[in-house]
């Protein structure tokens, strides 16, 4: 699905495009969560990234994240955008607030 989607879209400049992670809605035991028992998502994969931006006096800043990292997200921000049916979100660098890392 990825693959297919970063040939569709090629973020620009600073711009992070990510797939929002969706919290599960059922338990280990099998029984279905009611939407108001489940935390909104504020993670994601990112799917795409941007070469970056340049300062006014011509410095590149690259992106700190990169394909395939799990980040956390602010609760609002980035714009929503529909490919092939599906909802993805595209974020500056700065909106970011980090990186989850596997141990």
């Amino acid at each position: 699905m990825s693959s297919t989607i970063t040939r569709k879209f090629i973020p620009l400049m600073d711009r992070i495009l990510i797939s929002k992670i969706v919290p599960k809605t059922t338990t280990k035991s099998g029984l279905f969560l009611p939407e108001s028992a489940t935390e909104p998502s504020y993670t994601g994969k990112v799917l795409a990234v941007g070469p970056g931006r340049v300062t006014s006096n011509g410095t590149k800043i690259s992106p700190s994240v990169k394909e395939g990292d799990v980040v956390v997200l602010p609760e609002y921000g980035g714009s929503s955008l529909k490919i092939d049916g599906e909802e993805f979100f595209v974020y500056r660098d700065d909106d970011i607030i980090g990186i989850i890392k596997d141990e």
